[in-house]
């Protein structure tokens, strides 16, 4: 009994129950969506929702067991298990196409799919490796690393190809962020290799979030300008293709930026300005061709898909059937939905919305509750991510706050772009809903997440460093 109480003592106990709660609306939703009247029982394991059941039992297991290990050793083995999630990524490359993706391992009748484990160790030794460096005094080679970590099971995972897990990586460059490694050794190391030029530091790190924003907004314009020409009504005839016209914005954008600053500057920053107006540019246009050369060799079905979100193109029937068919059934839940198991357009059995059970296993559940249980959910992820916020700011460990940071961004990158992908303001990119969308690998993934976080946690204080 001493034991229990010593193990549950220090437990985040409101975490927890968002947890399980999340655990049996989800299992709820995915039971209506995918019900099948001739085979009602919850437990028959020839249905998917009797499958899903498995595999929260499977969670569930693997949660406790994860709980119980002492907190230490997820420090002591991250670089074994994150050197094993990169060996099943590359043993994945070799198996037979699903979908068209080598993305699964397939066990006896199940697969699992370990680009969604590769997150876990990835922020285990993402920690470990922030928190044995000196910030203040980090250098190129600390930055290279930290990168190194998060690029090689992107890349990865980019070759089998699965875009949507691929996306999610990149919530791991706002954990750097946010413990202060920057990118400004790197980019000193570049300014510098230029002949008469020396910085001694830069803005890029503390000006990360908007240089990232301004970067997407880079790659929208070049995509949609790219496909397109450019035409002069006071020049007739002189037709530009679109991403030449990116070029050549980008020039006569720094040129005027380089006029105005050389305008209020002194005669001493006068040259430094000419040196960052000229990188700004060359890295610009570097980003705008990397883009448009991406684009160009992405397949079909990808390029339509960018296309159909970025309004390029209509095709309501055809490719952007699943984006179309999932907005109709959000609205059609209206303010207070139609009711427990009485959704009409997001059903299997309606095969309207297609993959209603994964990825848009939202749009049968704003078919049922509404705009009010819509709104409820979203408060409710809303309260789980400023709890694992608060959970990561009282650490005494720098390697469980990195890891804690690393939870809620992960699961915060899943909610933003699913819920965007059935509302339509995401492209279909195939991310699940944590805790409700059906399958194995992401719910034991996202388990695995939650209880080595609470486990961590709940040791904070015997752990200094």
């Amino acid at each position: 009994m001493r034991q229990g109480e010593k193990l549950t003592s220090h437990l985040d106990w409101p975490l927890l129950i968002t947890y399980f709660l999340f655990l049996i609306m989800g299992m709820a939703t995915v039971y209506s969506t995918a019900l099948d009247p001739d085979h009602p029982n919850l437990f028959d394991y020839s249905q998917k929702y009797g499958k899903q059941v498995v595999w929260l039992g499977i969670s569930l297991f693997l949660g406790l067991l994860v709980f119980l290990i002492d907190s230490t050793i997820y420090r002591k083995f991250a670089v074994p298990i994150y050197i094993s999630t990169l060996v099943l990524l590359v043993v994945v490359l070799f198996m037979p196409p699903i979908n068209g993706a080598r993305a699964w391992l397939q066990i006896g009748g199940f697969g699992i799919q370990p680009a969604e484990f590769a997150k876990t160790g990835t922020a285990l030794l993402l920690a470990r490796y922030i928190s044995s460096l000196n910030i203040k005094q980090q250098n190129l080679n600390s930055v290279l690393v930290a990168n190194a970590i998060m690029i090689v099971p992107m890349i990865l995972i980019l070759l089998q190809p699965d875009a949507g897990t691929f996306v999610v990586f990149t919530s791991f460059l706002f954990v750097m962020y946010r413990e202060g490694l920057t990118y400004d050794p790197l980019v000193l190391k570049l300014v510098n290799t230029i002949p008469g030029v020396k910085f001694k530091q830069t803005w890029v790190g503390t000006h990360f979030i908007p240089i990232m924003f301004a970067i997407v907004f880079l790659c929208i314009v070049t995509l949609l300008l790219s496909n397109n020409t450019i035409t002069f009504s006071f020049l007739p005839g002189l037709i530009i293709p679109g991403f030449f016209g990116v070029i050549l914005s980008l020039i006569v954008f720094c040129l005027i930026a380089f006029l105005f600053l050389r305008f209020i500057s002194t005669k001493r920053e006068r040259r430094r300005i000419t040196t960052v107006i000229i990188i700004a540019f060359v890295l610009s246009a570097s980003i705008a061709s990397s883009v448009n050369y991406l684009f160009q060799g992405l397949r079909k079905h990808q390029k339509d898909r960018i296309e159909l979100f970025l309004g390029l193109r209509e095709d309501p029937n055809g490719e952007d059937y699943n984006r179309n068919r999932a907005m109709a059934a959000v609205g059609s839940g209206g303010l207070a939905g139609k009711g427990y198991t009485n959704a009409s357009v997001a059903t299997i059995e309606s095969n309207h919305v297609p993959e209603s059970e994964t990825d848009f296993i939202f749009c049968p559940f704003a078919e049922e509750w509404g705009f009010i249980g819509t709104f409820i959910l979203i408060g409710m992820y809303m309260f789980m991510f400023l709890r694992i916020i608060m959970i990561a700011e009282r650490q005494r460990s720098r390697f469980n706050r990195v890891y804690a940071y690393s939870v809620v961004m992960i699961l915060f990158y899943h909610l933003a772009v699913n819920i965007g992908m059935n509302i339509g303001f995401a492209p279909v990119i195939g991310i699940p809903l944590p805790f409700f969308s059906y399958g194995g690998s992401s719910m034991m993934s996202f388990s695995m997440l939650m209880f080595i976080l609470l486990k961590l946690d709940s040791q904070r204080s015997h752990v200094l460093q």
